[in-house]
C-alpha cells in the first residue's frame, strides 16, 4: 500500500470528499470540498470512483513524499508545482485559493459519519495535515487514469455570484438588496471554510428584534448586526439567528470557494 509522508503541510491542507450532506438535523455541517467542481475533475483524471478523498490545499500547498510511484492530478487554483521521483511540492495557489491533490486510489483515512472530510467547525474527520503525518493511499481503481496538472477556468478579477432573494429579505430596508448588488464587496482576510466575511456598505435592517435560530444552507448570505454579510461555505453551522438576505446559487458556490482575501466580488439577483 502506497504511503505519503507530509514533509511540510502548507498553510492549511485538509482531507476532503463529498462531505456529510443530510445530517443538519443532527447539527452536522455538510463539509466537503469547497470547490466541488475542481475536486470531482481531479478524481476523474486519476480514475478514482466518485467520492474518493483528496487533499484540499489552501493558499500555500504541502510538500509530500511518496514511497511508491503514484498517479496524481492537481486541479482548482493553479500552482508552480515541482515534482521529482519521490516528492511533490505543490507551492503557492494562484488564480484561486484552493488546489486539490487527487491521488489514484484516494486518501485512505477512517470515515466519520460516512465521510473522510475534515470539518473545521465541529472537528469531525481527520485533523488538518501536520509535518510528519503519514497518509495511506487506497487500492488502485479499475478505471484508467489521465495524470497531469489541470488549471480551472480563469477566475475573473471581480467574480459575479447569482443570488436568490430571501428567506429573510423582508427583515431589511427596501433598498438593501439593491445595495448588495450595486457595489463590489471585499473579501476579508478572516474568511475560511466556515464562511467568507465581506466588507462593504452596511446592509440596513428594517427589523431589529431577535430572529429565532433557523436552518442554514451553503451559500446563504447571513447578515449580523454590523450589516456586513457572511457568505456561508461548506463548514457552516446548521442553524443561526442572523437573518439571511439571500442565497448564492449552488452552481456559483465553487466559484465562491476560490475567492481570495482582499479580492472583490459582486452579486446579481438571479433571474
Amino acid at each position: 500500500m502506497t504511503r505519503i509522508e507530509v514533509v511540510t503541510p502548507g498553510l492549511l491542507t485538509t482531507v476532503q470528499d463529498r462531505g456529510r450532506p443530510g445530517l443538519a438535523h443532527l447539527g452536522v455541517p455538510p463539509s466537503g470540498a469547497a470547490d466541488p467542481v475542481a475536486y470531482e475533475l481531479g478524481n476523474r483524471l486519476v480514475g478514482n470512483p466518485d467520492g474518493a478523498a483528496a487533499l484540499e490545499a489552501t493558499l500555500d500547498g504541502p510538500v509530500l513524499r511518496f514511497d511508491a510511484p503514484t498517479t496524481v492530478a492537481l486541479t482548482g487554483a493553479t500552482t508552480p508545482a515541482v515534482r521529482t521521483v519521490e516528492m511533490l511540492d505543490v507551492g503557492r495557489c494562484v488564480n484561486g485559493v484552493r488546489t486539490y491533490v487527487c491521488v489514484r486510489g484516494g486518501i485512505d483515512v477512517e470515515p466519520v459519519l460516512g465521510s473522510r472530510s475534515t470539518d473545521l467547525l465541529t472537528g469531525l474527520g481527520p485533523a488538518p495535515l501536520r509535518a510528519g503525518d503519514v497518509l495511506r493511499v487506497g487500492p488502485a481503481p479499475s478505471r484508467a487514469a489521465g495524470p497531469g496538472t489541470v488549471p480551472g477556468p480563469a477566475l475573473p478579477d471581480t467574480p459575479v455570484l447569482r443570488v436568490v432573494p430571501g428567506p429573510r429579505d423582508d427583515w431589511f430596508a427596501p433598498d438593501a438588496l439593491e445595495a448588495l448588488c450595486s457595489e463590489p464587496w471585499r473579501v476579508s482576510s478572516s474568511s475560511n471554510r466556515v464562511g467568507i466575511r465581506l466588507e462593504g456598505p452596511a446592509l440596513e435592517r428594517a427589523r431589529h428584534d431577535e430572529l429565532l435560530s433557523e436552518g442554514l444552507v451553503t451559500g446563504a448570505l447571513q447578515v449580523p448586526p454590523s450589516g456586513q454579510p457572511i457568505l456561508l461555505l461548506q463548514d457552516h453551522p446548521t442553524t443561526g439567528g442572523y437573518p439571511v438576505i439571500g442565497v448564492v446559487r449552488s452552481d456559483d458556490v465553487p466559484l465562491a470557494g476560490q475567492l481570495a482575501p482582499r479580492q472583490s466580488v459582486r452579486f446579481a439577483i438571479d433571474g
